[in-house]
Protein backbone atom coordinates (compact mmCIF):
# COMPACT_ATOMS: atom_id res chain seq x y z
CA UNK A 1 0.00 0.00 0.00
CA UNK A 2 3.01 2.13 0.89
CA UNK A 3 4.14 1.92 -2.65
CA UNK A 4 0.79 3.91 -4.15
CA UNK A 5 1.31 7.29 -5.38
CA UNK A 6 0.33 9.70 -3.38
CA UNK A 7 -2.14 13.12 -4.40
CA UNK A 8 -0.14 15.87 -5.47
CA UNK A 9 -2.00 19.18 -3.06
CA UNK A 10 -2.89 22.19 -4.33
CA UNK A 11 -3.26 25.18 -2.99
CA UNK A 12 -5.34 28.03 -5.54
CA UNK A 13 -4.07 31.71 -4.49
CA UNK A 14 -5.84 33.67 -6.84
CA UNK A 15 -8.05 37.01 -6.59
CA UNK A 16 -10.76 36.64 -9.06
CA UNK A 17 -13.49 33.61 -8.14
CA UNK A 18 -14.03 32.24 -12.16
CA UNK A 19 -10.13 31.67 -12.92
CA UNK A 20 -9.98 29.41 -9.26
CA UNK A 21 -13.18 27.83 -9.86
CA UNK A 22 -11.64 26.94 -13.68
CA UNK A 23 -8.47 25.35 -12.04
CA UNK A 24 -10.52 23.58 -9.94
CA UNK A 25 -12.45 21.87 -12.32
CA UNK A 26 -9.28 20.96 -14.42
CA UNK A 27 -7.50 19.30 -11.13
CA UNK A 28 -10.58 17.55 -9.96
CA UNK A 29 -10.70 16.14 -13.78
CA UNK A 30 -7.24 14.16 -12.95
CA UNK A 31 -6.77 11.63 -9.88
CA UNK A 32 -3.59 12.66 -8.80
CA UNK A 33 -4.39 16.19 -8.29
CA UNK A 34 -6.26 17.65 -5.20
CA UNK A 35 -7.41 21.07 -4.27
CA UNK A 36 -6.56 21.37 -0.10
CA UNK A 37 -7.28 25.09 -0.30
CA UNK A 38 -8.26 28.17 -2.07
CA UNK A 39 -7.80 31.94 -1.24
CA UNK A 40 -8.41 35.26 -2.45
CA UNK A 41 -6.06 37.74 -0.75
CA UNK A 42 -3.15 37.83 0.28
CA UNK A 43 -3.80 37.76 3.82
CA UNK A 44 -5.60 34.82 3.60
CA UNK A 45 -3.12 33.02 1.43
CA UNK A 46 -0.70 33.91 4.25
CA UNK A 47 -2.59 31.65 7.00
CA UNK A 48 -3.77 29.48 4.68
CA UNK A 49 0.43 28.16 3.72
CA UNK A 50 1.07 28.62 6.78
CA UNK A 51 -1.17 25.94 8.28
CA UNK A 52 -2.12 23.43 5.47
CA UNK A 53 0.03 20.61 3.97
CA UNK A 54 0.43 21.38 0.18
CA UNK A 55 2.90 20.14 -2.29
CA UNK A 56 2.26 23.26 -4.57
CA UNK A 57 0.75 26.88 -4.15
CA UNK A 58 -0.36 28.63 -7.54
CA UNK A 59 -0.41 32.19 -6.89
CA UNK A 60 -1.43 35.00 -8.52
CA UNK A 61 1.20 38.13 -8.79
CA UNK A 62 -1.80 39.99 -8.26
CA UNK A 63 -2.49 38.85 -4.80
CA UNK A 64 -0.27 41.81 -4.39
CA UNK A 65 1.39 45.15 -5.47
CA UNK A 66 4.60 44.14 -5.15
CA UNK A 67 4.49 40.53 -6.19
CA UNK A 68 8.08 39.62 -5.95
CA UNK A 69 8.37 40.15 -1.99
CA UNK A 70 4.61 38.35 -2.07
CA UNK A 71 6.50 35.50 -3.17
CA UNK A 72 9.52 35.38 -0.82
CA UNK A 73 6.70 35.85 2.63
CA UNK A 74 4.60 32.80 1.43
CA UNK A 75 7.44 31.38 0.63
CA UNK A 76 8.65 31.70 4.33
CA UNK A 77 5.26 31.47 5.89
CA UNK A 78 4.50 27.90 4.18
CA UNK A 79 4.82 24.56 5.56
CA UNK A 80 7.90 22.53 4.81
CA UNK A 81 8.50 21.22 1.03
CA UNK A 82 5.87 23.50 -0.78
CA UNK A 83 6.32 25.17 -4.23
CA UNK A 84 5.76 27.85 -5.66
CA UNK A 85 3.91 28.71 -9.57
CA UNK A 86 3.50 32.10 -10.23
CA UNK A 87 0.55 32.88 -12.25
CA UNK A 88 1.17 36.19 -14.00
CA UNK A 89 -0.60 38.30 -16.71
CA UNK A 90 3.13 38.80 -18.60
CA UNK A 91 6.22 38.57 -16.58
CA UNK A 92 9.18 40.97 -18.08
CA UNK A 93 12.99 39.50 -18.14
CA UNK A 94 13.95 41.53 -15.39
CA UNK A 95 10.96 39.98 -13.29
CA UNK A 96 10.74 36.64 -14.54
CA UNK A 97 15.02 36.47 -13.33
CA UNK A 98 13.72 37.74 -9.71
CA UNK A 99 11.25 35.72 -9.18
CA UNK A 100 13.12 32.63 -10.33
CA UNK A 101 16.15 34.08 -7.20
CA UNK A 102 13.31 34.26 -5.21
CA UNK A 103 13.02 30.62 -5.19
CA UNK A 104 9.75 30.40 -7.97
CA UNK A 105 9.65 26.83 -9.31
CA UNK A 106 7.61 27.83 -12.46
CA UNK A 107 5.70 30.85 -14.06
CA UNK A 108 2.34 30.46 -16.07
CA UNK A 109 0.22 32.76 -17.91
CA UNK A 110 -3.51 32.74 -17.34
CA UNK A 111 -3.89 32.19 -21.03
CA UNK A 112 -2.63 28.14 -20.25
CA UNK A 113 -3.97 25.53 -21.92
CA UNK A 114 -5.47 22.85 -19.46
CA UNK A 115 -3.01 20.03 -20.27
CA UNK A 116 -0.08 22.56 -19.76
CA UNK A 117 -1.35 23.27 -16.22
CA UNK A 118 -1.44 19.89 -15.37
CA UNK A 119 1.59 18.94 -16.86
CA UNK A 120 3.18 22.36 -14.56
CA UNK A 121 2.02 21.62 -11.91
CA UNK A 122 3.51 17.80 -11.95
CA UNK A 123 6.77 18.67 -13.21
CA UNK A 124 7.28 21.21 -10.50
CA UNK A 125 5.82 18.88 -7.47
CA UNK A 126 8.55 16.70 -8.99
CA UNK A 127 11.38 18.84 -8.50
CA UNK A 128 11.47 20.37 -11.77
CA UNK A 129 11.64 24.01 -13.28
CA UNK A 130 8.91 25.32 -15.78
CA UNK A 131 9.39 28.19 -17.85
CA UNK A 132 8.28 29.06 -21.53
CA UNK A 133 10.60 29.11 -24.23
CA UNK A 134 11.52 32.81 -23.44
CA UNK A 135 12.15 32.20 -19.84
CA UNK A 136 14.77 29.99 -20.16
CA UNK A 137 16.81 32.52 -22.61
CA UNK A 138 15.75 35.52 -20.25
CA UNK A 139 17.96 33.23 -17.64
CA UNK A 140 20.12 32.03 -19.98
CA UNK A 141 21.40 35.67 -20.99
CA UNK A 142 21.15 36.90 -17.12
CA UNK A 143 23.53 34.02 -16.25
CA UNK A 144 25.83 34.37 -19.03
CA UNK A 145 26.08 38.44 -18.24
CA UNK A 146 26.71 37.45 -14.50
CA UNK A 147 29.61 34.79 -15.18
CA UNK A 148 31.56 37.49 -17.39
CA UNK A 149 32.09 39.31 -14.19
CA UNK A 150 33.44 35.82 -12.27
CA UNK A 151 35.69 34.61 -15.22
CA UNK A 152 38.31 33.37 -12.68
CA UNK A 153 35.84 30.87 -11.38
CA UNK A 154 37.15 28.60 -14.51
CA UNK A 155 39.93 27.38 -12.51
CA UNK A 156 38.18 26.12 -9.42
CA UNK A 157 38.96 22.40 -8.83
CA UNK A 158 36.21 20.12 -7.85
CA UNK A 159 36.65 16.49 -5.97
CA UNK A 160 35.57 13.41 -7.78
CA UNK A 161 32.36 13.30 -5.98
CA UNK A 162 31.51 16.90 -6.58
CA UNK A 163 31.66 16.72 -10.25
CA UNK A 164 29.66 13.29 -10.03
CA UNK A 165 27.09 15.75 -7.89
CA UNK A 166 27.59 17.96 -10.26
CA UNK A 167 26.89 15.78 -12.93
CA UNK A 168 23.55 14.65 -11.22
CA UNK A 169 22.27 18.25 -11.34
CA UNK A 170 22.23 18.82 -14.80
CA UNK A 171 20.39 15.90 -15.91
CA UNK A 172 17.96 16.82 -13.74
CA UNK A 173 18.51 13.89 -11.17
CA UNK A 174 17.15 14.31 -7.40
CA UNK A 175 19.93 14.51 -4.39
CA UNK A 176 18.32 10.81 -3.58
CA UNK A 177 19.34 9.27 -7.06
CA UNK A 178 22.35 11.09 -6.96
CA UNK A 179 23.21 9.78 -3.58
CA UNK A 180 22.67 6.03 -5.27
CA UNK A 181 25.36 7.10 -7.81
CA UNK A 182 27.63 8.85 -5.74
CA UNK A 183 27.89 5.61 -3.12
CA UNK A 184 26.72 8.26 -0.14
CA UNK A 185 23.58 9.45 1.79
CA UNK A 186 21.00 12.38 0.55
CA UNK A 187 22.09 14.57 3.55
CA UNK A 188 25.95 14.40 1.95
CA UNK A 189 24.75 15.17 -0.85
CA UNK A 190 23.25 18.50 0.23
CA UNK A 191 26.03 19.51 2.12
CA UNK A 192 28.16 18.74 -1.02
CA UNK A 193 25.65 20.65 -2.99
CA UNK A 194 26.20 24.00 -0.13
CA UNK A 195 30.16 24.14 -1.05
CA UNK A 196 29.66 24.10 -4.62
CA UNK A 197 27.44 26.72 -4.46
CA UNK A 198 29.69 28.73 -2.15
CA UNK A 199 32.24 27.68 -4.53
CA UNK A 200 30.88 29.07 -8.07
CA UNK A 201 28.33 31.94 -6.36
CA UNK A 202 25.35 30.05 -7.72
CA UNK A 203 21.96 30.48 -5.76
CA UNK A 204 20.31 27.07 -6.55
CA UNK A 205 20.28 24.09 -8.78
CA UNK A 206 18.86 26.10 -11.67
CA UNK A 207 21.94 28.26 -11.54
CA UNK A 208 24.36 25.27 -11.44
CA UNK A 209 23.06 23.64 -14.27
CA UNK A 210 23.14 27.05 -16.23
CA UNK A 211 27.13 27.55 -15.43
CA UNK A 212 28.26 23.73 -16.35
CA UNK A 213 26.41 24.46 -19.77
CA UNK A 214 28.15 27.67 -20.23
CA UNK A 215 31.51 27.15 -18.98
CA UNK A 216 31.44 23.89 -20.44
CA UNK A 217 32.37 22.18 -17.36
CA UNK A 218 31.27 18.44 -17.89
CA UNK A 219 33.25 18.64 -21.31
CA UNK A 220 36.23 16.96 -20.78
CA UNK A 221 35.53 15.34 -17.52
CA UNK A 222 35.85 10.99 -17.58
CA UNK A 223 34.01 10.18 -14.50
CA UNK A 224 35.60 7.58 -12.20
CA UNK A 225 34.16 4.07 -10.69
CA UNK A 226 32.21 4.53 -7.34
CA UNK A 227 30.94 1.83 -5.69
CA UNK A 228 27.10 1.13 -6.56
CA UNK A 229 27.28 4.08 -8.77
CA UNK A 230 24.85 3.49 -11.88
CA UNK A 231 25.88 3.47 -15.06
CA UNK A 232 24.26 6.90 -16.74
CA UNK A 233 25.41 9.15 -19.06
CA UNK A 234 27.20 12.02 -18.16
CA UNK A 235 26.46 14.07 -21.47
CA UNK A 236 24.71 17.21 -20.85
CA UNK A 237 22.88 19.55 -23.81
CA UNK A 238 20.59 22.11 -24.38
CA UNK A 239 19.26 23.30 -27.52
CA UNK A 240 17.60 26.52 -27.89
CA UNK A 241 15.87 26.95 -30.92
CA UNK A 242 13.05 29.09 -32.62
CA UNK A 243 9.15 27.16 -32.44
CA UNK A 244 11.44 23.88 -30.87
CA UNK A 245 10.92 22.21 -27.87
CA UNK A 246 13.55 23.47 -25.44
CA UNK A 247 15.13 21.25 -23.05
CA UNK A 248 17.83 22.50 -19.97
CA UNK A 249 18.69 19.49 -17.77
CA UNK A 250 16.58 19.38 -14.94
CA UNK A 251 13.91 21.89 -15.88
CA UNK A 252 11.16 21.50 -17.89
CA UNK A 253 9.92 23.95 -20.66
CA UNK A 254 6.77 24.34 -21.87
CA UNK A 255 6.73 26.15 -25.45
CA UNK A 256 3.52 28.74 -25.74
CA UNK A 257 2.59 27.08 -29.00
CA UNK A 258 2.38 23.79 -27.63
CA UNK A 259 -0.86 25.29 -25.84
CA UNK A 260 -2.10 26.01 -29.52
CA UNK A 261 -2.18 22.08 -30.33
CA UNK A 262 -4.16 21.70 -27.34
Amino acid sequence: MDDQPKNIRIIIADSEAIFRAGMSKIFAQEPDLEVVAQTDSMGHTLATVAETQADVVLFEAGLSLTPAEAVTEVMRRALPGVKVILVSHRSSEHETVDFLRRGVRGILTRSVSPDLLIRCVRKVSAGETWLDNQGVNWIIDAYRSQAQLGGGKQALRFSEKEMLIISGVTQGLKNKDIAVQVGTTEQVVKNYLRKIYDKLGVADRLELALYSMHRKLLDSYTPQPVERKLPVPLTMSANVAVGDPTEVPGMEVAMAEQSKKA
